[in-house]
């Protein structure tokens, strides 16, 4: 069961270096047409998709990656509590 634990917090924490990979090169490739832009869309687009969906629209500003890393975080601190 540990084992499992441990797995599931080191994909929380490669999704969320994930999504910050891909707010940080959107500012810098806007049509996403990098090879690096597009594998972390496609990775991070299953978390980041349905917040989205959720969030009202706020202009230019996408907040769904900052609420994705907050709802990350969360999951990783339950898990973290059930490994003590």
């Amino acid at each position: 069961m540990e084992f499992v634990l441990r797995v599931m917090l080191m994909f929380i924490t490669i999704m969320q270096f994930a999504i910050i990979g891909r707010a940080i090169l959107s500012w810098f490739d806007r049509s996403q047409s990098n090879p690096v832009s597009q594998f972390l869309v496609q990775l991070t687009e299953p978390i980041v998709a349905p917040i989205r969906s959720i969030l009202p629209s706020m202009g230019m500003i996408d907040l769904s990656p900052l609420v994705a890393i907050l709802v990350l975080l969360v999951l990783r601190m339950m898990l973290i509590g059930a490994l003590a």
